[in-house]
């Protein structure tokens, strides 16, 4: 019986790029944790699979077959699982709590469905674990072996650390100066002045110190009021219909007692209506 990676291995090169673009975070395909046979795996809904192949990050994928209908997605979709790279399951109960990974079991009937769960059988690309693996030893090597670094590198770590130590002083005492500023200003010029207000927000490192000082005043939300228009182009016979029969004028009066000119009054006149 051959395995997973001899079945993989004779995919053609088109429906491995689909399938790695589809197992990279370029799909934007959203991956649940589950748990097959006692081990933790990957698994994701076929809709999910089909909005994936459907998207413009794929049409930029170069040496995959071009899908433009659901139709055409499921296709591929279903030309995949023939290679094992991932397989249609059943989700069961959570292995403990409710936020725990839930346990799903292959089922024998393996067809492509966007209601049903596919496991994950295919890692992909391995060489950014390895490279972090290696960095890692790397390091920890080195911190181990800083007794015999040349005495110029270790001065050189030396006055780095301390740069950065100081920096994050720096940092700090920047944080309290502030605050004591703040809050002197509060109570001689209420509501108090800021230094450098954008220092903790989620801005750019030239944006954090832009502008020098602003007053603590709290921005408003302006709200938009929606006003009711009456309905464009109704002709007379409609307003007679929404006014009960009524013909509703608005006119001048002309009255010179009136203490304000202009002043609008309405005339209700009754008019036949016209049906009788």
């Amino acid at each position: 019986m051959a395995s997973k990676d001899d079945t993989q291995a004779k995919a053609p090169p088109e429906t491995r790029n689909v399938v790695q673009f589809l197992r990279s975070s370029k799909s934007g395909m959203k991956i649940r944790v589950g748990a097959l046979n006692g081990k933790r795996v990957d698994y994701f809904k076929g809709k999910s699979a089909v909005k994936a192949l459907l998207s413009p990050a794929y049409a930029k994928v170069k040496n995959v077959p071009k899908v433009t209908t659901e139709a055409e997605a499921e296709a591929l979709l279903q030309l995949s699982i023939q290679y094992a790279f991932y397989l249609r399951v059943d989700r069961g109960a959570a292995t403990g709590s409710s936020t725990s990974p839930r346990h799903v079991t292959v089922v024998p009937q393996q067809q492509f469905a966007q209601d049903v769960y596919f496991v994950w059988l295919y890692e992909g690309s391995q060489w950014t674990t390895y490279a972090g693996g290696l960095l890692m030893v790397a390091l920890m090597l080195a911190a181990v072996m800083f007794p015999l670094w040349p005495p110029v590198m270790r001065l050189g770590v030396w006055y780095l650390s301390i740069a950065m130590l100081g920096l994050l002083g720096a940092f700090f005492g920047l944080a309290i100066i502030r605050l004591i500023f703040y809050i002197i200003t509060v109570v001689i010029a209420s509501p108090g002045i800021w230094i450098f207000p954008q220092l903790f927000a989620d801005v750019g490192v030239i944006e954090s110190f832009v502008p020098f000082w602003e007053w603590d005043v709290q921005k408003k939300k302006a709200g938009k009021k929606k006003k009711a228009k009456a309905p464009a182009g109704a002709n007379p016979e409609e307003q007679l219909a929404n006014n009960g029969g009524a013909f509703i004028e608005e006119v001048g009066d002309e009255s010179p007692e009136q203490s304000r000119p202009g002043t609008r009054s309405a005339r209700v006149e009754e008019v036949p209506d016209v049906d009788s």
